[in-house]
Protein backbone atom coordinates (compact mmCIF):
# COMPACT_ATOMS: atom_id res chain seq x y z
CA UNK A 1 0.00 0.00 0.00
CA UNK A 2 1.09 3.52 -0.86
CA UNK A 3 2.29 5.34 2.03
CA UNK A 4 1.71 9.14 3.23
CA UNK A 5 3.93 11.79 2.47
CA UNK A 6 3.62 13.54 6.46
CA UNK A 7 3.65 9.98 7.46
CA UNK A 8 6.84 8.98 5.78
CA UNK A 9 10.51 8.45 7.04
CA UNK A 10 12.73 10.20 4.56
CA UNK A 11 15.67 10.07 7.47
CA UNK A 12 18.93 9.44 5.75
CA UNK A 13 16.51 8.66 2.12
CA UNK A 14 17.24 9.71 -0.90
CA UNK A 15 13.91 10.54 -2.38
CA UNK A 16 13.25 10.88 -6.39
CA UNK A 17 10.63 13.58 -7.25
CA UNK A 18 8.39 14.34 -10.31
CA UNK A 19 7.50 17.75 -10.26
CA UNK A 20 6.12 19.90 -12.75
CA UNK A 21 8.49 22.88 -13.93
CA UNK A 22 7.84 23.34 -17.21
CA UNK A 23 7.68 27.03 -16.87
CA UNK A 24 7.45 29.70 -19.57
CA UNK A 25 10.86 31.20 -19.96
CA UNK A 26 11.78 34.61 -21.75
CA UNK A 27 15.45 35.09 -22.58
CA UNK A 28 16.27 32.31 -19.98
CA UNK A 29 14.10 34.15 -17.96
CA UNK A 30 11.35 32.77 -15.97
CA UNK A 31 8.06 34.64 -16.11
CA UNK A 32 5.29 32.92 -13.95
CA UNK A 33 7.45 30.78 -10.88
CA UNK A 34 3.57 29.01 -10.15
CA UNK A 35 4.40 25.72 -10.61
CA UNK A 36 7.74 25.85 -8.62
CA UNK A 37 6.12 27.65 -5.74
CA UNK A 38 3.56 24.97 -6.70
CA UNK A 39 6.45 22.18 -5.53
CA UNK A 40 7.61 23.81 -2.84
CA UNK A 41 5.60 22.81 0.12
CA UNK A 42 6.58 18.81 -1.28
CA UNK A 43 10.35 19.40 -1.66
CA UNK A 44 10.88 21.08 1.95
CA UNK A 45 9.27 18.98 3.76
CA UNK A 46 11.06 15.79 2.37
CA UNK A 47 14.59 18.14 3.23
CA UNK A 48 13.04 18.94 6.75
CA UNK A 49 12.89 15.45 7.65
CA UNK A 50 16.33 14.22 7.01
CA UNK A 51 16.29 13.60 3.86
CA UNK A 52 17.98 14.43 0.20
CA UNK A 53 16.18 15.19 -3.03
CA UNK A 54 16.56 14.19 -6.58
CA UNK A 55 14.41 16.74 -8.99
CA UNK A 56 13.11 15.85 -12.26
CA UNK A 57 11.13 17.02 -14.56
CA UNK A 58 10.52 17.95 -18.35
CA UNK A 59 10.51 21.66 -20.19
CA UNK A 60 8.48 21.94 -23.41
CA UNK A 61 8.48 18.77 -26.43
CA UNK A 62 12.32 18.35 -27.51
CA UNK A 63 10.92 15.23 -29.02
CA UNK A 64 14.27 13.29 -27.69
CA UNK A 65 16.58 15.52 -28.43
CA UNK A 66 19.22 18.19 -26.84
CA UNK A 67 17.61 21.82 -27.03
CA UNK A 68 19.20 24.11 -25.45
CA UNK A 69 16.83 26.95 -24.74
CA UNK A 70 14.80 23.72 -22.91
CA UNK A 71 17.47 23.36 -20.12
CA UNK A 72 16.40 22.92 -17.09
CA UNK A 73 19.98 24.44 -15.91
CA UNK A 74 18.27 27.81 -16.82
CA UNK A 75 16.25 27.24 -13.53
CA UNK A 76 18.54 25.77 -10.97
CA UNK A 77 19.29 29.45 -9.46
CA UNK A 78 15.64 29.96 -9.01
CA UNK A 79 15.03 26.31 -7.50
CA UNK A 80 17.85 27.04 -5.19
CA UNK A 81 16.48 30.45 -4.76
CA UNK A 82 13.19 29.09 -3.62
CA UNK A 83 14.43 25.96 -2.13
CA UNK A 84 16.69 28.16 0.22
CA UNK A 85 19.79 25.51 -0.79
CA UNK A 86 21.93 25.42 -3.16
CA UNK A 87 20.80 22.66 -6.02
CA UNK A 88 23.35 20.64 -7.88
CA UNK A 89 22.69 20.02 -11.22
CA UNK A 90 23.10 16.74 -13.41
CA UNK A 91 23.27 17.25 -17.22
CA UNK A 92 22.61 14.11 -18.29
CA UNK A 93 19.18 12.58 -16.48
CA UNK A 94 20.30 8.70 -17.66
CA UNK A 95 23.80 9.30 -15.78
CA UNK A 96 23.21 10.77 -12.63
CA UNK A 97 24.86 7.84 -10.65
CA UNK A 98 27.88 9.50 -9.18
CA UNK A 99 25.85 12.74 -8.37
CA UNK A 100 22.74 10.87 -6.91
CA UNK A 101 25.16 8.57 -4.88
CA UNK A 102 27.04 11.32 -3.63
CA UNK A 103 24.06 13.62 -1.69
CA UNK A 104 23.97 14.30 1.79
CA UNK A 105 20.56 14.65 3.66
CA UNK A 106 19.63 18.29 3.15
CA UNK A 107 21.25 17.93 -0.26
CA UNK A 108 19.60 18.60 -4.13
CA UNK A 109 20.10 17.34 -7.38
CA UNK A 110 18.31 18.24 -10.35
CA UNK A 111 18.25 16.31 -13.27
CA UNK A 112 18.31 17.86 -16.54
CA UNK A 113 15.44 17.14 -19.05
CA UNK A 114 13.51 14.08 -19.15
CA UNK A 115 12.81 14.54 -22.77
CA UNK A 116 15.86 14.92 -23.74
CA UNK A 117 15.09 11.11 -23.97
CA UNK A 118 12.64 9.54 -26.59
CA UNK A 119 11.76 7.33 -23.97
CA UNK A 120 10.41 9.52 -21.15
CA UNK A 121 7.51 9.65 -23.28
CA UNK A 122 7.78 6.25 -24.66
CA UNK A 123 6.62 7.25 -27.67
CA UNK A 124 8.51 5.83 -31.17
CA UNK A 125 10.43 9.12 -33.12
CA UNK A 126 10.87 9.71 -36.87
CA UNK A 127 8.31 6.99 -37.73
CA UNK A 128 5.00 7.37 -38.80
CA UNK A 129 2.12 5.63 -37.17
CA UNK A 130 0.75 4.49 -40.74
CA UNK A 131 4.14 2.86 -41.29
CA UNK A 132 4.15 -0.85 -41.17
CA UNK A 133 7.10 -1.14 -38.66
CA UNK A 134 5.46 1.21 -36.51
CA UNK A 135 4.19 -1.41 -33.79
CA UNK A 136 7.49 -3.11 -33.58
CA UNK A 137 9.20 -0.14 -33.06
CA UNK A 138 6.38 1.00 -30.62
CA UNK A 139 6.85 -1.97 -28.42
CA UNK A 140 11.19 -1.42 -28.70
CA UNK A 141 10.44 1.81 -27.52
CA UNK A 142 8.56 0.62 -24.68
CA UNK A 143 11.74 -1.81 -23.41
CA UNK A 144 13.75 0.79 -23.32
CA UNK A 145 11.18 3.47 -21.43
CA UNK A 146 11.27 0.36 -18.67
CA UNK A 147 15.02 0.57 -18.58
CA UNK A 148 15.06 4.47 -19.17
CA UNK A 149 12.62 4.77 -15.57
CA UNK A 150 14.58 1.97 -14.16
CA UNK A 151 17.63 3.95 -14.06
CA UNK A 152 15.91 6.91 -12.99
CA UNK A 153 14.68 4.73 -9.85
CA UNK A 154 18.19 3.63 -9.48
CA UNK A 155 19.68 7.02 -8.03
CA UNK A 156 16.58 6.55 -4.96
CA UNK A 157 15.06 4.87 -1.87
CA UNK A 158 11.68 6.08 -2.81
CA UNK A 159 9.76 7.90 -5.48
CA UNK A 160 7.07 10.73 -5.08
CA UNK A 161 5.44 11.77 -7.43
CA UNK A 162 3.72 15.57 -7.45
CA UNK A 163 3.28 16.82 -10.77
CA UNK A 164 -0.42 16.94 -11.75
CA UNK A 165 0.19 18.51 -14.88
CA UNK A 166 1.50 15.59 -16.28
CA UNK A 167 -0.55 12.61 -14.54
CA UNK A 168 -3.06 11.81 -17.47
CA UNK A 169 0.09 10.36 -19.42
CA UNK A 170 2.01 7.00 -18.64
CA UNK A 171 5.58 8.61 -18.75
CA UNK A 172 8.59 6.94 -17.47
CA UNK A 173 9.05 9.31 -15.21
CA UNK A 174 5.25 9.34 -14.05
CA UNK A 175 4.12 5.87 -13.71
CA UNK A 176 6.48 3.64 -15.24
CA UNK A 177 9.02 4.09 -12.54
CA UNK A 178 6.59 3.30 -9.83
CA UNK A 179 7.11 -1.08 -11.05
CA UNK A 180 10.81 -0.30 -9.42
CA UNK A 181 9.70 0.83 -5.90
CA UNK A 182 8.16 -1.33 -3.28
CA UNK A 183 4.14 -0.01 -2.32
CA UNK A 184 5.29 1.43 0.55
CA UNK A 185 8.50 3.20 -0.91
CA UNK A 186 6.05 5.42 -3.72
CA UNK A 187 3.37 8.10 -2.64
CA UNK A 188 1.47 11.81 -3.81
CA UNK A 189 3.20 14.80 -3.22
CA UNK A 190 1.44 17.33 -0.81
CA UNK A 191 0.47 19.11 -4.34
CA UNK A 192 -0.89 16.08 -5.73
CA UNK A 193 -2.75 14.90 -2.64
CA UNK A 194 -4.42 18.77 -3.34
CA UNK A 195 -5.30 17.72 -6.83
CA UNK A 196 -6.44 14.86 -6.12
CA UNK A 197 -8.90 16.21 -2.83
CA UNK A 198 -10.09 19.31 -5.00
CA UNK A 199 -11.47 16.88 -8.05
CA UNK A 200 -13.37 14.79 -5.08
CA UNK A 201 -14.57 17.43 -4.25
CA UNK A 202 -15.82 18.56 -7.38
CA UNK A 203 -17.04 15.06 -8.05
CA UNK A 204 -17.95 13.10 -5.31
CA UNK A 205 -18.36 15.82 -2.43
CA UNK A 206 -20.93 18.02 -4.67
CA UNK A 207 -22.58 20.55 -3.06
CA UNK A 208 -25.47 21.87 -5.09
CA UNK A 209 -26.65 23.98 -6.97
CA UNK A 210 -23.65 22.40 -9.20
CA UNK A 211 -22.19 24.71 -12.28
CA UNK A 212 -19.70 24.29 -14.78
CA UNK A 213 -18.81 26.78 -17.25
CA UNK A 214 -16.76 25.67 -20.25
CA UNK A 215 -15.04 28.07 -22.30
CA UNK A 216 -12.68 28.03 -25.25
CA UNK A 217 -12.57 27.73 -29.13
CA UNK A 218 -13.75 24.41 -29.68
CA UNK A 219 -16.76 22.08 -28.83
CA UNK A 220 -14.36 19.19 -29.64
CA UNK A 221 -12.05 19.50 -27.23
CA UNK A 222 -14.64 19.47 -24.55
CA UNK A 223 -17.42 17.03 -25.73
CA UNK A 224 -15.80 14.44 -23.75
CA UNK A 225 -15.99 16.46 -20.29
CA UNK A 226 -19.05 18.06 -21.17
CA UNK A 227 -21.27 14.98 -22.06
CA UNK A 228 -19.66 13.76 -18.33
CA UNK A 229 -20.57 16.51 -16.34
CA UNK A 230 -24.57 17.07 -17.89
CA UNK A 231 -24.78 13.60 -15.34
CA UNK A 232 -23.79 15.38 -12.51
CA UNK A 233 -24.53 19.46 -13.10
CA UNK A 234 -27.32 21.42 -12.58
CA UNK A 235 -26.47 23.93 -14.60
CA UNK A 236 -23.93 24.42 -17.63
CA UNK A 237 -22.74 27.75 -19.15
CA UNK A 238 -20.82 27.31 -22.63
CA UNK A 239 -19.11 30.17 -23.78
CA UNK A 240 -16.11 31.03 -25.69
CA UNK A 241 -15.49 30.40 -29.47
CA UNK A 242 -18.12 27.07 -29.21
CA UNK A 243 -20.85 29.88 -28.99
CA UNK A 244 -20.60 30.16 -32.82
CA UNK A 245 -20.74 26.44 -33.08
CA UNK A 246 -24.20 25.98 -31.45
CA UNK A 247 -25.59 29.68 -32.86
CA UNK A 248 -24.80 27.69 -36.75
CA UNK A 249 -26.09 24.66 -35.83
CA UNK A 250 -30.00 26.66 -35.53
CA UNK A 251 -29.15 28.20 -38.83
CA UNK A 252 -27.74 31.69 -37.43
CA UNK A 253 -25.18 33.94 -39.28
CA UNK A 254 -21.98 33.98 -37.20
CA UNK A 255 -20.08 36.13 -40.11
CA UNK A 256 -16.39 35.30 -39.74
CA UNK A 257 -16.71 33.53 -36.25
CA UNK A 258 -14.83 30.42 -35.43
CA UNK A 259 -16.89 27.51 -36.18
CA UNK A 260 -16.32 23.51 -36.39
CA UNK A 261 -19.12 22.67 -39.36
CA UNK A 262 -18.11 18.90 -38.46
CA UNK A 263 -19.71 19.49 -35.40
CA UNK A 264 -23.03 20.88 -36.11
CA UNK A 265 -24.66 17.54 -35.17
CA UNK A 266 -22.77 17.13 -32.07
CA UNK A 267 -23.28 20.77 -30.73
CA UNK A 268 -27.23 19.72 -31.15
CA UNK A 269 -26.76 16.21 -29.57
CA UNK A 270 -25.25 18.48 -26.06
CA UNK A 271 -28.67 21.00 -25.69
CA UNK A 272 -30.72 17.37 -26.29
CA UNK A 273 -28.71 15.26 -23.54
CA UNK A 274 -29.03 18.20 -21.23
CA UNK A 275 -32.45 18.65 -21.64
CA UNK A 276 -32.75 14.78 -21.11
CA UNK A 277 -30.61 15.68 -17.93
CA UNK A 278 -32.63 18.69 -16.87
CA UNK A 279 -29.31 20.95 -16.93
CA UNK A 280 -30.15 24.16 -17.07
CA UNK A 281 -28.01 25.33 -20.67
CA UNK A 282 -26.24 28.68 -20.47
CA UNK A 283 -25.33 29.99 -23.82
CA UNK A 284 -24.21 33.73 -25.02
CA UNK A 285 -27.36 35.41 -26.53
CA UNK A 286 -25.09 38.16 -27.94
CA UNK A 287 -21.39 38.62 -28.33
CA UNK A 288 -18.52 41.57 -29.11
CA UNK A 289 -17.27 41.54 -32.44
CA UNK A 290 -14.59 43.28 -34.33
CA UNK A 291 -13.49 42.98 -38.13
CA UNK A 292 -10.06 43.82 -37.22
CA UNK A 293 -8.20 41.84 -34.43
CA UNK A 294 -5.02 41.54 -35.03
CA UNK A 295 -3.86 38.49 -32.88
CA UNK A 296 -0.51 38.48 -33.21
CA UNK A 297 -0.50 41.59 -30.80
CA UNK A 298 -3.51 40.91 -29.42
CA UNK A 299 -4.47 44.61 -30.24
CA UNK A 300 -7.26 46.24 -32.24
CA UNK A 301 -6.03 47.63 -35.71
CA UNK A 302 -6.70 51.40 -36.14
CA UNK A 303 -10.28 51.96 -37.82
CA UNK A 304 -11.70 48.35 -37.15
CA UNK A 305 -14.85 48.02 -35.91
CA UNK A 306 -16.19 46.90 -32.74
CA UNK A 307 -20.13 45.99 -32.00
CA UNK A 308 -21.97 43.96 -30.07
CA UNK A 309 -24.69 41.93 -32.47
CA UNK A 310 -27.01 38.98 -31.00
CA UNK A 311 -24.53 35.84 -31.19
CA UNK A 312 -26.66 34.38 -34.19
CA UNK A 313 -27.14 37.16 -36.26
CA UNK A 314 -23.30 38.67 -37.01
CA UNK A 315 -22.35 40.65 -40.26
CA UNK A 316 -20.07 39.17 -42.49
CA UNK A 317 -16.85 40.15 -41.78
CA UNK A 318 -16.94 40.68 -37.96
CA UNK A 319 -16.06 37.78 -35.84
CA UNK A 320 -17.39 37.21 -32.28
CA UNK A 321 -14.49 37.60 -29.86
CA UNK A 322 -16.62 37.72 -26.42
CA UNK A 323 -19.57 37.39 -24.68
CA UNK A 324 -21.62 40.43 -25.01
CA UNK A 325 -23.34 42.58 -22.10
CA UNK A 326 -26.70 40.33 -22.05
CA UNK A 327 -24.81 37.47 -21.78
CA UNK A 328 -22.39 39.21 -19.13
CA UNK A 329 -25.15 39.29 -17.57
CA UNK A 330 -27.12 36.86 -17.50
CA UNK A 331 -23.65 34.20 -16.64
CA UNK A 332 -23.56 35.85 -13.42
CA UNK A 333 -26.40 35.29 -12.90
CA UNK A 334 -26.53 31.87 -13.38
CA UNK A 335 -23.34 31.35 -10.96
CA UNK A 336 -25.16 33.70 -8.38
CA UNK A 337 -25.93 31.35 -5.51
CA UNK A 338 -24.41 28.04 -6.65
CA UNK A 339 -22.64 26.06 -4.44
CA UNK A 340 -20.06 23.88 -6.05
CA UNK A 341 -18.69 25.81 -9.63
CA UNK A 342 -15.94 24.66 -11.98
CA UNK A 343 -14.27 26.77 -14.40
CA UNK A 344 -12.31 25.98 -17.73
CA UNK A 345 -12.07 28.10 -20.53
CA UNK A 346 -12.27 31.90 -21.15
CA UNK A 347 -15.51 33.44 -22.25
CA UNK A 348 -13.69 35.19 -25.03
CA UNK A 349 -10.16 36.75 -26.30
CA UNK A 350 -9.39 37.34 -22.70
CA UNK A 351 -5.73 38.72 -23.68
CA UNK A 352 -6.95 41.59 -25.73
CA UNK A 353 -8.19 44.13 -23.07
CA UNK A 354 -11.33 44.65 -25.63
CA UNK A 355 -12.60 40.89 -25.29
CA UNK A 356 -11.90 40.28 -21.97
CA UNK A 357 -15.24 41.94 -20.17
CA UNK A 358 -17.35 38.17 -20.57
CA UNK A 359 -14.34 36.31 -18.70
CA UNK A 360 -13.78 39.24 -16.15
CA UNK A 361 -17.51 39.04 -15.48
CA UNK A 362 -17.54 34.96 -14.92
CA UNK A 363 -14.51 35.51 -12.53
CA UNK A 364 -16.21 37.88 -10.52
CA UNK A 365 -19.07 36.23 -10.06
CA UNK A 366 -17.50 33.02 -8.99
CA UNK A 367 -15.26 34.89 -6.75
CA UNK A 368 -18.98 36.46 -5.13
CA UNK A 369 -20.06 32.90 -5.23
CA UNK A 370 -16.64 31.86 -3.04
CA UNK A 371 -16.99 34.56 -0.92
CA UNK A 372 -20.96 33.24 0.18
CA UNK A 373 -19.37 29.39 0.76
CA UNK A 374 -19.29 28.23 -2.44
CA UNK A 375 -16.34 25.57 -3.86
CA UNK A 376 -14.79 26.46 -6.97
CA UNK A 377 -12.23 24.66 -8.56
CA UNK A 378 -10.41 26.57 -11.93
CA UNK A 379 -8.78 24.47 -14.04
CA UNK A 380 -6.95 25.20 -17.46
CA UNK A 381 -3.85 27.29 -18.45
CA UNK A 382 -6.31 29.89 -19.70
CA UNK A 383 -8.75 30.24 -16.62
CA UNK A 384 -5.94 30.30 -14.15
CA UNK A 385 -4.53 33.07 -16.64
CA UNK A 386 -8.24 35.23 -16.32
CA UNK A 387 -7.96 34.89 -12.67
CA UNK A 388 -4.09 35.97 -12.52
CA UNK A 389 -5.39 39.08 -14.97
CA UNK A 390 -8.16 39.78 -12.99
CA UNK A 391 -6.63 39.54 -9.46
CA UNK A 392 -8.95 36.69 -8.68
CA UNK A 393 -6.10 34.12 -7.36
CA UNK A 394 -6.97 34.44 -3.88
CA UNK A 395 -10.84 34.63 -4.24
CA UNK A 396 -11.50 31.32 -5.15
CA UNK A 397 -11.18 27.90 -3.47
CA UNK A 398 -8.63 26.13 -5.52
CA UNK A 399 -6.71 26.33 -8.97
CA UNK A 400 -5.73 23.63 -9.92
CA UNK A 401 -2.16 23.10 -11.55
CA UNK A 402 -2.95 20.66 -14.28
CA UNK A 403 -5.11 21.29 -17.43
CA UNK A 404 -5.30 18.05 -19.77
CA UNK A 405 -4.91 15.88 -16.28
CA UNK A 406 -7.73 18.09 -14.53
CA UNK A 407 -9.89 17.64 -17.34
CA UNK A 408 -9.63 13.88 -18.05
CA UNK A 409 -10.01 13.29 -14.14
CA UNK A 410 -13.59 15.29 -14.77
CA UNK A 411 -14.03 13.32 -17.66
CA UNK A 412 -13.70 10.06 -15.35
CA UNK A 413 -10.50 8.81 -16.52
CA UNK A 414 -7.95 7.41 -14.51
CA UNK A 415 -4.99 9.28 -14.37
CA UNK A 416 -1.41 6.70 -14.84
CA UNK A 417 0.33 8.82 -12.46
CA UNK A 418 -2.26 8.80 -9.61
CA UNK A 419 -2.52 4.89 -10.32
CA UNK A 420 0.78 4.16 -10.87
CA UNK A 421 1.04 5.51 -6.60
CA UNK A 422 -1.74 4.11 -5.56
CA UNK A 423 -1.44 0.27 -7.23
Amino acid sequence: MASKINEYDFAGKKAIVRVDFNVPLKEGKITDDTRIRGALPTLKLILEKGGSLIIMSHMGKPKGKVKPELSLRQIVDAVSEKLGVPVQFAEDCQKADEQAAALKPGEVLLLENLRYYAEEEGKPVGIDKEDPAYEDAKKAMKASQKEFAKKLASYADCWVMDAFGTAHRKHGSTAVIADYFAPEDRMLGLLMEKEVKAVDNVLNNIQRPFIAIMGGSKVSSKIGIIENLLGKVDKIILCGGMTYTFAKAHGGEIGDSIVEMDKLDVALGVEKLAAENNVELVMAPDATCCDGLDFGTMTVKEGAKKEVYPSNAIPAGMEGLDAGPEAQANFAAAIKGCKTILWNGPAGVFECDDFCAGSKAIGEAIAEATAEGAFSLIGGGDSVACCTKFGLTDKVSYISTGGGALLEAIEGKVLPGVAAVQG
